[in-house]
């Protein structure tokens, strides 16, 4: 039998309730756990250990580090980990471990619930047995098992606040489908020969600005780029933004290019890629050094962005890399 390690994190599926309201304890959850799912026993040996207790939007990089960590000095012990984290945050943290733990040959899956394991109605024992399931099979990658589905984790995003069916991956088949049988997809990353590395590296020196029409580009310039080594901008459709007249951003993008800031572009259609070659508009920013996210999602976007970052690339390098697929996510 594989021996799986479950790390716990915190997030909805600990929640315990009492006479207090709703609160994370881990001490209730344990109990909560051996007491709801006891055929996790049937699957796999199974070690647990409280690593933090936080609301995921709590979490940041000292968290995703600490994960990281965790996970590689103890590769060699285990089959397989599993997270228990909190919905918000999960395909950041997801994108964040992609990066941090290149050439994986053993399934990290992380999972969580829309609704506490203490409540009658909750999805998280299914998916709790999922992803352990999935933690002894062949998925040498960071994942997401979340309502019978298997999600690669750097192309994952929450698409619901209340659905089970929380989270997709809108530019990439799922890895695996769950019903009676587990159906793996083709898709999985294959480990190959591939020395498993520990990368912790993440700057957080980056900013993202959404655009919306009528922006005022005089807003923008109050940004102070001096500490900013990126900025990411969620532009229209194919990665397009306003270039025209008073309202233009090119002068600002210009801006960021004149102090060496990194400017990518991915965009706010959750499906299909930037492309910055097909209008005149994004043309021009292209021709200014701004990078195209192509179909990334954001959370893969921020995540790989600091990664890069955090390992201190010139930028000749940082842009070559950015653009390379390096873990999946393009």
């Amino acid at each position: 039998m594989k021996k799986i390690l479950l790390l716990q994190t915190g997030g909805t599926i600990s929640m315990h309730f009492d006479q207090h309201g709703s609160r994370l304890d881990p001490e209730k959850w344990t109990e909560v756990l051996y007491r709801e799912v006891p055929e996790l026993e049937k699957i796999a040996l199974i070690d647990i250990q409280n690593l933090f207790f936080e609301d995921s939007s709590d979490l940041n990089q000292k968290h995703w580090i600490s994960l990281s960590s965790r996970i590689y000095e103890q590769l060699s012990d285990y089959d397989g980990f599993v997270i228990l984290h909190g919905t918000d945050t999960m395909a950041y943290t997801a994108s964040a471990l992609s990066f941090a733990l290149p050439g994986l040959s053993k399934p990290v899956i992380l999972t969580g619930s829309q609704v506490p394991m203490s409540k009658i109605r909750s999805d998280a024992r299914r998916n709790l047995i999922n992803a352990v399931e999935l933690a002894t099979c062949n998925v040498p990658e960071v994942a997401i098992c979340f309502n019978d589905h298997l999600y690669r984790g750097n192309r994952s995003t929450k698409m619901s606040i209340n659905d089970f069916d929380a989270f997709a991956s809108p530019n990439h088949p799922p890895l695996a489908e769950i019903g009676i049988k587990i159906n793996l997809s083709e898709k999985v990353l294959q480990s190959g020969t591939l020395t498993p590395q520990h990368q912790p590296f993440f700057d957080n020196s980056l900013y993202v600005i959404r655009l919306y029409p009528n922006l005022n580009p005089s807003f923008l310039n109050e940004i102070l780029l001096n500490p900013l080594n990126a900025v990411i901008i969620e532009a229209f459709g194919h990665g397009n933004v306003p270039s025209r007249g008073e309202l233009s951003l090119l002068p600002f993008i210009q801006r960021c290019r004149d102090r060496k800031c990194h400017v990518i572009i991915t965009t706010q259609a959750p499906f299909d890629e930037v492309d910055l070659d097909l209008y005149e508009g994004s043309r021009r920013i292209r021709d200014m050094g701004a990078l195209s996210a192509g179909g990334m999602t954001m959370e893969a976007t921020v995540t790989k962005t600091m990664h890069l970052l955090g390992k201190e690339w010139p930028e000749p390098d940082f842009r070559e890399l950015f653009m390379r697929n390096l873990c999946g996510e393009r």
